[in-house]
């Protein structure tokens, strides 16, 4: 039950705002937490790959 109000909670705090705000801005937000999780993923395989080998 804390799950499901915590998803819910965490899914309006998602949604609420890009629905407020102008489509630039949200599809610029969404790119740059794209470009960032980009960037970790790679950082995290190499690092991976490096401590694995």
């Amino acid at each position: 039950m804390i799950f499901l109000v915590a998803a819910f909670l965490l899914l309006g705090l998602l949604v609420g705002p890009p629905a407020q705000l102008p489509p630039p801005v949200t599809l610029t937000a969404a790119a740059v937490i794209g470009v960032w999780l980009l960037v970790f993923a790679v950082r995290e395989r190499n690092r991976r790959h490096r401590h694995g080998s």
